[in-house]
């Protein structure tokens, strides 16, 4: 069985984004040179994730959007009276006590997982149709590390 890993450093403009990796990950998998088997990507930072689904602006806008109501930002003011109902009582996340502002971006990893396992047939990434991988970062402006590590024959 061969083994290979590669390493990829994230310094996002934003504080939140989603970068797609696909093409990384394909490209891990020539560099290692084997037609079956997997490959394991992983965000090596408990404020980001990875995650496989489509390439589309609006469902990106609306998983944040999701995102946001099950972990707030507190980061920034409440857009509105439901959003303000939902902040963490009381008011803002403990995790701040100790001087960090990145709450809810430790539980939105929680929420959408730090890696995902991508099948390899004949040499290519065997996902659906419409499938995509993708780097979401919730606290960039840093820069963070991510794993892709090859398995197979």
């Amino acid at each position: 069985m061969k083994s290979h890993t590669i390493h990829r450093t994230f310094n996002t403009e934003r504080r939140r984004e989603f970068i797609r990796i696909t093409e990384d990950i394909q490209a891990a998998v020539d560099q290692a040179g084997i037609s079956e088997g997997m490959a394991l990507v992983g965000a090596m930072h408990i404020t980001a994730a990875v995650w496989i689904n489509d390439d589309e602006p609006g469902l990106h806008e609306d998983v944040m959007e999701w995102l946001d109501k099950v972990a707030p930002p507190s980061w920034k003011e409440p857009a509105n009276d439901v959003a303000r109902q939902l902040l963490p009582d009381p008011g803002d996340y403990r995790h701040h006590r100790g001087g960090e502002d990145n709450g809810d971006a430790h539980l939105k990893n929680l929420l959408v997982h730090h890696q995902v396992i991508v099948p390899v047939t004949d040499g290519r990434l065997d996902l659906g149709p419409w499938q995509q991988v993708f780097y979401c970062e919730f606290d960039g402006g840093r820069p963070k590390r991510m794993i892709i590590k090859v398995l197979g024959e």
